[in-house]
């Protein structure tokens, strides 16, 4: 199981205490946001995308969504999410599971900007019913991730009325 890979990640990081378990379904943005107690947009869903050969992770704030220009201008390529089976396959996370932590070689992790606006966010731990508090320097460090600014719809001038 990837919460098994996840738990093993974090206890050599010293911090596999703090990976909280659910008895509910965490395995979207909604439940995940009544199964913490916390406002959704502090929920970091991470979303699996293909660009070529290469495997991306962008992790986001719970109310961001990717732009496709800034993903494109970024990553020099079209937005393609991976199937539900692609993402266990390559990622090694299984939707509603997925998270930057002990993932697959060769998994590209990045971080979206959404999150700074938090002092603590809470990514999956692997499984469909977990989740692990973080700020976001403990997001970066333990995720090996790279800051990129990709999404849309955070930000107060870009709510829509």
């Amino acid at each position: 199981m990837s919460i098994e890979k996840v738990r093993a990640y974090f206890k050599s990081q010293g911090i596999e205490d703090r990976i909280q378990e659910f008895d509910v379904s965490s395995a979207t943005v909604e439940l995940a946001a009544q199964a913490v107690g916390v406002e959704g947009a502090r929920i970091a869903k991470t979303l699996s995308f293909k660009l070529g050969e290469k495997v991306l992770l962008i992790v986001c704030a719970g109310d961001a969504k990717v732009d496709n220009r800034r993903y494109k201008d970024r990553f020099g390529g079209k937005a393609s999410m991976l199937s539900h089976d692609e993402a266990s396959t390559l990622v090694g996370h299984a939707v509603g599971g997925v998270c930057p932590f002990a993932v697959n070689e060769g998994v590209e992790i990045y971080l979206d900007e959404s999150l700074r606006r938090f002092a603590t966010i809470f990514p999956a731990a692997g499984s469909s019913n977990s989740a692990i508090e973080l700020s976001c320097d403990e997001l970066e460090t333990y995720s090996g991730g790279t800051w990129v600014d990709v999404c849309k719809a955070w930000r107060p001038d870009e709510q829509e009325v």
